[in-house]
Order: structure tokens, then sequence, then C-alpha cells
């Protein structure tokens, strides 16, 4: 009897070790799933930019000409040097224009005497009409004594009229000299820099021929194109970005300033202005520079 009860706990035992040893399997396979790692997020979409290139350009700008023929008889401009609106670069003979000048000043100065001198005497005979008036009055003298006096009082008020007239003519004269003299001295238009000379000492020029090129360093401003979907979404004072290739690392902040309110049909785009802020830094005119500009939504 008691060998039958030892074997039945011995099968009792058995079957509830193989139970547990089961049972531990399905439970790690329940828990994989959750340990697994989640999935990352989708990245946020950059934000678009439109994008267009062109030329670094100044307002003032300028190809200084000749006025007038003549000879180079003194150089002071050289590239690369900055000057001052007014500021003299070089200068042409003016020994002619010069004589001329002081001939006309001393013209002046004789016709401006002779009026003096006309107009006094127009006094003298204003004067004498005056009294020989009272005489006819008083029956001193006879209508036609009192009718020369008046006569000869009107003319000299015509001739004053006339050497003011050639007073008039002479400062004409002299002002006209005082500007040919002006055009041979060559002179800086405005604040900048030297960019050119293309003229030597002794050089003979003609009216027209380029003597010098100047060009400001700023305000600095880009004209650039941009397709045609852009029109309508640019606006006056917009911030966008400007860098340029041939100044690695540098970008500028600029404003639009102009945007063309018609498409070039030619091409399908539109042409804006934009100028940069701040300190021109390394940037310098005539360098090819690129714009970004956030799309608007």
């Amino acid at each position: 009897m008691k060998p039958m009860v030892t074997g039945v706990v011995s099968a009792l035992a058995l079957l509830l070790s193989c139970g547990c040893s089961s049972s531990q399997p399905s439970v790690m396979a329940a828990s994989a799933p959750a340990s697994a790692t989640p999935a990352a997020a989708p990245a946020a979409p950059r934000e678009p930019m439109w994008t267009g290139s062109g030329p670094l350009v100044v307002e003032n700008q300028v190809d200084l000409a000749a006025q007038r023929d003549g000879v180079v008889v003194q150089i002071l401009g050289e590239p690369g040097m900055r000057v001052k609106a007014g500021q003299l670069l070089a200068k042409l003979d003016d020994r002619q224009i010069s004589t001329d000048l002081e001939a006309a000043r001393a013209k002046t100065s004789s016709t401006a005497a002779d009026l003096q001198n006309w107009k006094a005497e127009a006094k003298v005979l204003d004067a004498d009409y005056q009294r020989a008036q009272k005489m006819w009055e008083a029956n001193l003298i006879t209508k036609e004594q009192l009718e020369h006096a008046r006569y000869k009082a009107e003319s000299d008020v015509w001739d004053v009229k006339r050497v003011e007239q050639l007073l008039v003519n002479a400062q004409a004269s002299e002002r006209s000299l005082e500007l040919e003299l002006e055009k041979t001295h060559i002179r800086a238009p405005f604040s900048g820099v030297v960019a050119r000379r293309y003229i030597r000492a002794g050089q003979r020029v003609a009216s027209g021929d380029r003597l010098f090129w100047v060009t400001a360093e700023g305000p600095l401003r880009i004209r650039f194109t941009l397709p045609e979907q852009m029109i309508g979404r640019l606006r006056a004072g917009q911030e966008i970005e400007v860098a340029s290739p041939d100044v690695p690392g540098e970008t500028r902040k600029a404003r639009i300033v102009e945007v063309s309110p018609v498409v070039d049909p030619a091409s399908g785009t539109i042409e804006a202005l934009a100028q940069l802020q701040g300190r021109p830094g390394a940037m310098r005119p005539g360098m090819t520079a690129t714009v970004r500009i956030p799309n608007p939504r």
C-alpha cells in the first residue's frame, strides 16, 4: 500500500513541474512587443525658398566724358583713389580761354562804367528839362525850346536802356567763357572711387571722349529676376538674404525697394531691386550675388 501512495505523489510532482515550465515561454512572448523601439517621428518639411541672382550695383556710377576739345596738361586722379564730390581729377589746357575771359571781364567793367556815365547825363538832361518847363511857364523861353529840352532828356533815357542791354550782353559773354573754363577742369561728380583712367598727359581729347570711370561705393543694390509666379508676392520693404560666391561665408540682409509691376514676355520673369543694409563689408559693385526669399504662403 505504501509503495502505491509514493508512486502517486511522484506522478503529481512531475505533472506540476511540467506545467510550470511550459507556461514560461508564453509570458516572454507576450512581453516582447512591449519592449520594441518606437518608430521615429517624420522630419518637419523645410520652408520652401525662392532664389535669384544678379549683379551688385550702385546708383552713382558714370564714365566722365570731355565736354570740350583740348589737350590734357595735368592728371590728378588715379585708379583706386577715393575722391570727394567736386574734387579735381584732371586739367585741360585753358590758356586761350583764360585770356578771352580776362578780355570779357574788362569789357564788362568798361560797359558798366559807361552805363553809369549815361545815367548821370540822363539826370542832368532831366534837370535841364525841369528848368526849361518852369522858364516856359514864366514866359522866358519859347515852346520850341521847351520841346527841345524834353526830347533831349527822352533820348538820353533810351541811351541808358541801350547801354544796359550792352552790359547784359557783356555779362552773358563773360559767364559763357567762365563755363568753358570750368569744362577744362575735370571734377568728380560725386563722392566715390576712381575705377579707371582712360587718358594720358599730353593727349588731345575731343568732346565726348571718356576720361575717367568713377563709381560710388554704396549703398549697394542688387537687381535680380524671379519667376512670374512671384508677382504680387513681393512688396517694398520685404527683407531678403544676399550672398556672393566671391565672398564665401558672408550673408547680408537686404530690403526690396522696387518690384516691376509687369512680366517680361520674353523670359517670363519679373525684375526686382533690393538694397543691402549696413556697411558694404567685402562685397563690391560688379560682383554677382544670389538672393534667397522665403516663399510666402
